[in-house]
């Protein structure tokens, strides 16, 4: 008899450069491929969010589409389940007499304790993960993880003159282990898009990715990558690797593979550069585990900020007193995505010009943003907020400055509605409720 695997996907959708698939192709074993959705997903937080807007839940069924068809064509099919996690998986673990769980290792400290809760549920099983959202496995870092450096730069140094080889994980079989159970009929349907610039799957970020490494725009890319509006002036590959659609892995060999083909300047190493941004903020917050979510972060003490609900409404909804402010709110609410820039501009505006608790709005674009990804928007935003890895304490981005920087002419704050109605006063009501 077989042994019978259980693959628990989470934010892995993919099937090139995805070492679980590439071991279970030559495994003589019945395969069960589940993805769980939980409901609490859709449900308020402690900061008034969802885990889950429209445009993010979306950019997910697409992904979870896409990724469905693929398996398909390779003999094999995706279950999709709802329910909390732990007591589905430990059910349907039970039912068809699974015999290991293989699955992805988490960077976020509540999927962490998801898949501990599971493994002392079902004892008899056996559990095997594997990391395959980072360009370095753990061993291969030039430091031991307590040592990790406490800003990006050193980090940098260290890793770049380890010159750590980053090889690719390819299936080497047209299929993959049979089902163990079919299903009878395709359980998910195409949603329908919202935001048409971005197409969630493995399909779609593949199709991306070549369109975008075929020209000349990774050879601009630091001259055009703080840019508030343009599809073509940053690379867009955040919400596929948030979903694990594509992995960092196969942008850094894409980059490399440019700068041997076309041309090698500061712009292609700066994609590289990024991704090692978002390298850093990985093995960041598996470091620090649930202080990335804490209000003083990596502090001694707490920022000097509070929530007030209406400042942080008007924040959300675009209403501020700042147009450029309002506008890539408007944007984010729409589509699920803006730029860097953008997002640094509001980070700073909530922190600083509208003194909140930084935490509110993090949990607002874990909800809004189809590429939210638990160790780079709280990273980041600890970073804005000066209770994370910043060296020099927290930026303030000066905002009439950055509205004559990056839109002199208010083309992109017309586009969005930036100046429709922007609330002049900050403050309706005074500390004890009564209108001022």
């Amino acid at each position: 008899m077989s042994k019978r695997i259980l693959y628990w996907l989470q934010n892995d959708l993919r099937l090139n450069d995805n070492p679980i698939f590439s071991k279970l192709a030559i495994q003589q074993c019945a395969l069960d491929v589940v993805f769980v959705i939980n409901p609490n997903w859709f449900k308020n937080t402690n900061y008034q969010q969802k885990q889950y807007g429209e445009n993010k839940y979306t950019f997910l069924m697409q992904s979870l589409y896409e990724l469905q068809q693929a398996l398909i064509a390779r003999g094999q099919t995706l279950h999709v389940l709802e329910g909390e996690p732990v007591s589905v998986l430990k059910q349907r673990i039970k039912e068809q007499h699974i015999d290991e769980v293989v699955y992805s290792e988490q960077f976020g400290v509540y999927e962490q304790r998801e898949i501990n809760l599971l493994k002392a549920h079902c004892p008899e099983t056996q559990f095997t993960g594997t990391l395959q959202d980072t360009l370095y496995q753990q061993n291969e870092l030039p430091f031991n993880l307590t040592d990790l450096p406490k800003s990006f730069t050193p980090f940098k140094k260290k890793v770049e003159a380890a010159n750590i080889p980053i090889t690719l994980s390819h299936i080497t079989t047209e299929l993959l282990p049979k089902p163990i159970t079919l299903c009878a009929k395709n359980p998910i349907e195409l949603p329908k898009a919202v935001n048409n610039s971005m197409h969630g799957g493995l399909t779609s970020a593949q199709k991306h990715c070549e369109q975008y490494f075929a020209g000349e725009l990774p050879s601009t890319y630091k001259i055009t990558r703080n840019a508030l509006d343009g599809f073509d002036n940053t690379t867009k590959f955040s919400p596929w690797l948030a979903f694990g659609c594509i992995s960092a892995k196969q942008i850094y060999n894409a980059v490399e593979q440019y700068e041997q083909t076309y041309t090698s300047n500061d712009s292609t190493y700066w994609i590289k550069f990024e991704l090692l941004w978002r390298e850093y903020f990985k093995w960041h917050a598996l470091n620090v585990q649930s202080s990335l979510f804490s209000f003083k972060g990596q502090k001694q003490t707490k920022p000097l900020t509070t929530f007030m609900p209406n400042r942080f409404a008007a924040w959300c909804q675009g209403t501020t007193p700042y147009p450029l402010v309002n506008a890539i709110m408007k944007e984010l609410n729409a589509t699920g995505f803006i730029t860097n820039r953008s997002r640094q501009i509001v980070a700073s505006c909530l922190v600083n010009e509208l003194a909140l608790d930084w935490r509110y709005g993090a949990a607002y674009f874990e909800q809004q943003l189809i590429d939210h990804d638990v160790a780079a928007n709280w990273g980041n935003w600890q970073y804005i907020a000066g209770v994370g890895v910043d060296p020099r304490g927290g930026r303030h981005f000066n905002i009439e400055k950055q509205t004559q920087q990056f839109d002199p002419k208010s083309i992109y704050t017309k586009k969005w509605g930036g100046n429709q109605s922007p609330d002049a006063q900050l403050d309706h009501l005074n500390e004890v409720d009564w209108p001022i």
